[in-house]
């Protein structure tokens, strides 16, 4: 009778979840088309075609990023705002990079209520928002961003304040999902695939950039440096005279008197001649390319002789150099130290015991990328991790699941293939050896050929070497690194057209050579 009473208790508590999770405050699956639910931005620079497309090798649906290097803009208004300030919130996505990601983001804006009249078809990089949540990738930049937009109640302007140390995007091509948890407790979590990666405090200073919280003084911009203020810890001494023997035009080196030149000197040999096997082209133009020249090659003679042309005594280092001289340094009797300007109360300064956040009354996505192929799906925002939890399990893990046993299979492919032809996989190797060796070499010698030696005479020593606006952009940070993708996106075209001109020969003149 207990047993069934618990087995009873036990389908009731599953039922309840499976309620509960059924009914998140936002979720969207894209398995019904977007349009109509979804405004697709009018502004002139989003060229970028979203598409509802299945995810490669599954039969679920997502919204897509259709083409290579264009910006995109796409919201989805919220029937009631959600409200951050109590409880529990979730934010949650999932995204797939099918082709990487090499330079772009595939992050979500949480959009902030707008004016009256605001049109969802105006949205673009300037519409304010309150958290921007989600993975971005360019050249030093590979973070999973966590931004939050702040007003200040002393100044009334909101400020970008970013997640330090933010947790990096998976190199992989899989599908994962993307979750911030946020407590009532000011904790926020950050989780890749349902595990903890990042874990932080929204009011303190070591967790995010600026703090939440300014600081309660400031260096006062008034203050100015007093004109006697000294600060050289050292001072050349004044009492110190210049030595009688001291010669300042004594040279570095001088000529060795003592070499005497080698036995078999080819004086009267180049050490360059015209290449005797070199003939003028038939269609050089004398007009047009100038008068033809032979090109030089090394005097063989020279190869076998100490050397060739006019023999000159070696330098050697002069006994007599010291070079100029200077006092020798002392303490200085009026050093302060470094000055400082004096610290005043910030005006910008405020308490805070919980960030007065901004409710979320849309959900954008506005991003620049030179990669097509990214797959958004599942975005929610629940107030219950569970139904987070529920989520994931339910729609991403049977994914990813069936997306890691085919690279297994891949990679076991790739074996047997090796096993059955050993000559591909004895080239592949000697390839990576060869890669990795050559990569290695420049880091420890340099990518430059060094010049050839010159033989010596007489070995000769060298000396000694003795805040954003109430109108909310999406900041200065997230814009730089946008513009760094466009001038990565202008960086290869160049390269492409560098290209193309480097493949048409033209015939060179003599003096180009």
């Amino acid at each position: 009778m207990m047993g069934g009473r618990a087995l009873l208790l036990l389908l009731v508590s599953a039922l309840l979840v499976q309620i509960r999770a059924s009914d998140p405050l936002l979720y969207e699956s894209f398995d019904e088309d977007f349009e109509g639910r979804w405004v697709v931005s009018k502004k002139d620079e989003y060229q970028g075609v979203w598409k509802r497309a299945k995810s490669d090798g599954h039969e679920d649906y997502g919204l897509l990023v259709s083409e290579k290097a264009r910006k995109y803009a796409i919201i989805k208004e919220l029937e009631e705002p959600v409200t951050l300030k109590d409880g529990t919130v979730v934010l949650q996505f999932e995204v797939r990079l099918q082709n990487g990601l090499e330079c772009g983001g595939a992050y979500i804006k949480y959009i902030r209520p707008q004016e009256a009249g605001w049109d969802a078809k105006e949205f673009d990089n300037e519409t304010p928002y309150t958290i921007m949540f989600g993975p971005d990738k360019c050249g030093s930049t590979n973070k999973v961003h966590f931004i939050l937009k702040h007003k200040n109640p002393k100044t009334g302007k909101y400020v970008e304040h970013h997640l330090k140390f933010p947790p990096s995007v998976p190199y992989d091509k899989l599908s994962h999902v993307y979750t911030a948890i946020m407590k009532p407790d000011n904790e926020v979590r950050i989780l890749i695939d349902g595990e903890e990666k990042k874990k932080a405090n929204f009011l303190s200073a070591d967790d995010f950039e600026p703090a939440l919280i300014p600081s309660k003084t400031i260096p006062d911009p008034d203050d100015k440096k007093p004109e006697d203020w000294d600060e050289r810890a050292k001072i050349p001494d004044p009492n110190a005279v210049k030595p009688d023997d001291w010669d300042e035009d004594a040279p570095m080196e001088i000529e060795d008197v003592e070499a005497t030149k080698p036995e078999g000197w080819l004086d009267d040999e180049p050490e360059e001649i015209d290449d005797p096997e070199a003939s003028k082209p038939e269609d050089w133009d004398d007009e047009e390319d100038g008068e033809w020249e032979a090109p030089k090659i090394d005097n063989p003679k020279c190869e076998e002789a100490p050397g060739c042309g006019e023999w000159k005594r070696p330098m050697k280092q002069n006994p007599a150099y010291k070079g100029k001289w200077h006092a020798p340094l002392i303490d200085n009797p009026n050093y302060k130290g470094i000055w400082k300007p004096q610290e005043i109360p910030n005006p910008e300064y405020f308490e805070l015991d919980k960030p007065d956040f901004d409710p979320i009354a849309a959900v954008g996505i506005e991003i620049w990328t030179m990669q097509d192929g990214i797959l958004f799906d599942n975005i929610l925002i629940a107030d219950d991790e569970k139904v987070a939890t529920f989520i994931l399990e339910k729609t991403w893990k049977p994914k990813y699941e069936v997306e890691k046993e085919k690279e297994k299979t891949k990679i076991i492919d790739v074996i047997e293939k090796g096993e059955k032809q050993p000559n591909i996989t004895i080239g592949i190797l000697v390839s990576v050896v060869v890669v990795f060796v050559t990569v290695l070499f420049r880091i420890l010698f340099g990518g430059k050929k060094p010049a050839a030696p010159v033989k010596p005479v007489v070995e000769a020593k060298k000396p000694k070497a003795t805040e954003t606006d109430g109108a909310g952009s999406s900041g200065d940070k997230v814009e730089k690194e946008d513009d760094e993708k466009e001038e990565t996106g202008d960086k290869v075209e160049k390269e492409e057209d560098e290209k193309e001109e480097t493949a048409a020969p033209r015939r060179r003149s003599r003096r180009e050579t």
